[in-house]
C-alpha cells in the first residue's frame, strides 16, 4: 500500500447495547449496495489527528474480508452530529 490514503464516507446500520456501547450492523455503500457485518472482531480508540478529533477503530469481517470501518466523532461545537463511519482506501 504505497499510495495515498484517501477517506471513503459510507453510511452504517448500528445499534447500541444497554452498557452504550455502539456497534456496528450493516454498510450501506454509496452505490446503495447493502453488506451485513458478519463479525466485529476488535475495537480500539483512534483519533483524527490531522482533525483533532476522536474516533475509534473497528476490525470488523465483511463478506468474508477483514476490513478497518472508523468512526470519527464530530467537533463537539456542533451538538446536532455526532459522528461519521468511513474507510481508508489506497489510491496507487
Amino acid at each position: 500500500m504505497d499510495g495515498q490514503r484517501q477517506r471513503s464516507y459510507v453510511k452504517v446500520i448500528s445499534v447500541f447495547d444497554n452498557t452504550g456501547f455502539m456497534q456496528p450492523k450493516k454498510i450501506i455503500w454509496n452505490n446503495g449496495r447493502v453488506s451485513e457485518i458478519e463479525k466485529v472482531q476488535d475495537f480500539r480508540p483512534a483519533s483524527c489527528i490531522e482533525r483533532g478529533l476522536p474516533g475509534d477503530c473497528y476490525t470488523i469481517v465483511i463478506d468474508g474480508e477483514k476490513r478497518l470501518l472508523f468512526f470519527e466523532r464530530s467537533d463537539k461545537r456542533f451538538s446536532s452530529t455526532f459522528g461519521r463511519w468511513f474507510f481508508e482506501e489506497y489510491e496507487v
